[in-house]
């Protein structure tokens, strides 16, 4: 892997900044005390949320980390991504006014490396809410260093011993390296190396067309780069929705990035050779970075987890749907235990575990409805069940789409493209699960979140006055098509017959 750029504490820059909020030079652990309520293992979302609730309610809490609170998160995953696709998404209008609009027209590469400086300023100014001063200030105590267990309700760090009564693992997940050849020595870019790059590569490779994968081959297109992007699977984000995904696909290509789907890579050759099959031709896509975004691994080595009477697999800390281990004061949350490896499913799981762990609560993680999306250019959301899903869960569906041409809003601001799909069951107006492919879906998931989670139905959903125009209209439209089509020719008949005694 790429190794990362080395930070000089002593200049005051960004990224100085960052560190003395999250791994502030010279921290000096503090005594450990004689018994903590609750010890927490890693300082991402899922810890840093358990460590600030369980201190807020007045617990003993010492939170361990490793490298950087704050996690892959804030480090290098949602808010330094989110920051640049802001910034490619501008770069792309920019270009894009004098076509839709007539604005005037843009020419020239644009400067990289303002974009990469002013996610680096965002990023600091974010991090003081997951800094070390911050928790202390909360009465947790903050021990920066490897943590691993020395029995079932012991860790410790450093030398020092943490006696604990209750214990939440939170040491999330770290990006991967599919089993090619010569991969490993191809100085390959991941999530924690890709926001080091200070000039934007003439040519990129990109392994993996999930989430990551689609997001960053888009904005590097959009960047100047020259972008190719490699997936075994027969279309892009292989677990959403085929049409929506086609969606997110065709505005790739037409923005230029080289798509190629259903390949097997074969090996790669320093110099960022990738050789690969698709079909019965083998090809070479060249470059000059390598970006890998195929999968995920849970960070299990090293904790000990065997002298804690913890169990894991291949899939991270086993749990039961109340997320505790096989010992029954150990509780584990987020990426290193969950199928569900997103930032708000980490926090809400905390929630859950803080108070089954230090009130015997039985909270039940399985209920969660967590919705997902793909910041890309239109938006991929989705939330629930899909059909296949909802048929193994033993539900019939009825599905209702409206196409995004049909919002005004997103007519007049030139993104008709995509659509909004409901999975309702069959016969009634519950929504089971929904998909949303827009300009904004992350927005508009939100709303069908709140629906599933409390049972709303559409005929609620269709009391809701929603301002003219805005996106969310398309909901609006959802319940209009679905009562009509309660109205079956019978009931018609009736319903013209009564009105025809007024005329």
């Amino acid at each position: 892997m790429t190794e990362k750029l080395p930070v000089d504490e002593s200049a005051d820059t960004p990224d100085s900044l960052l560190l003395s909020n999250v791994r502030p030079p010279g921290h000096e652990n503090p005594p450990p005390r004689e018994r903590y309520d609750l010890v927490v293992i890693g300082a991402g979302a899922g810890g840093l949320v358990s460590s600030a609730i369980a201190a807020g309610l007045g617990a003993r809490v010492a939170l361990v980390e490793e490298h950087r609170l704050g996690g892959d998160c804030l480090n290098t995953g949602c808010v330094p991504s989110k920051g640049l696709i802001a910034a490619a998404r501008s770069w792309q209008a920019a270009r894009d006014s004098s076509a839709l609009f007539g604005g005037p027209e843009v020419r020239g590469a644009g400067d990289f490396q303002a974009a990469m400086d002013r996610m680096r300023r965002l990023r600091a100014s974010i991090s003081p809410a997951d800094s070390v001063e911050r928790f202390i200030g909360m009465g947790v105590d903050v021990f920066l260093g490897r943590a691993k267990f020395a029995g079932p309700s012991r860790v410790e760090v450093d030398g020092a011993t943490l006696n604990f009564r209750r214990a939440v693992i939170a040491t999330g997940s770290r990006p991967v390296l599919p089993p090619i050849e010569g991969l490993a020595d191809s100085g390959c870019l991941d999530n924690t190396t890709l926001f080091d790059l200070e000039s934007a590569p003439a040519r990129l490779v990109v392994i993996g067309a999930g989430p990551i994968g689609c997001e960053m081959a888009q904005c590097f297109r959009r960047f100047g780069s020259e972008v190719t992007l490699l997936e075994s699977a027969a279309e892009v984000l292989p677990r959403e929705d085929p049409e929506a995904a086609a969606l997110v696909r065709e505005s790739l290509e037409e923005e230029g990035v080289c798509c190629l789907l259903g390949v097997e890579i074969l090996r790669v050759e320093a110099g960022v050779r990738v050789h690969y099959r698709q079909g019965e031709t083998m090809e070479v896509a060249e470059g000059d970075e390598l970006l890998v975004a195929a999968g995920r691994a849970p960070n299990v080595e090293g904790l000990e987890l065997g002298s804690a009477g913890v169990k894991a697999d291949g899939s991270g800390v086993i749990v039961d749907g109340q997320l505790r281990t096989d010992n029954p004061v150990i509780y584990a949350v987020g990426d290193v235990c969950s199928e569900e490896k997103f930032t708000h499913a980490a926090d809400a799981q905390a929630r859950i575990a803080v108070q089954n762990a230090l009130f015997f609560r039985r909270l039940e993680v399985r209920g969660l409805v967590v919705p997902r999306c793909t910041y890309t250019s239109p938006e991929l959301a989705h939330v629930g069940y899909d059909p296949e899903g909802a048929r193994a869960a033993g539900f019939q569906i009825d599905t209702i789409t409206i196409p995004m041409a049909e919002s005004d809003r997103a007519v007049l601001d030139g993104e008709q493209t995509g659509f909004l799909r409901l999975h309702l069951l069959r016969g009634s107006d519950r929504i089971l699960g929904a998909t949303v492919v827009s300009s904004h879906a992350g927005e508009l998931i939100s709303e069908l979140s709140l629906a599933i989670t409390h049972k709303l139905g559409l005929r609620k959903m269709g009391g809701i006055i929603r301002p003219y125009p805005t996106r969310s209209e398309v909901l609006s439209r959802a319940c209009g098509q679905w009562q009509r089509g309660r109205l079956s020719p019978a009931i018609r008949k009736i319903i013209e017959a009564f009105l025809g005694i007024f005329r």
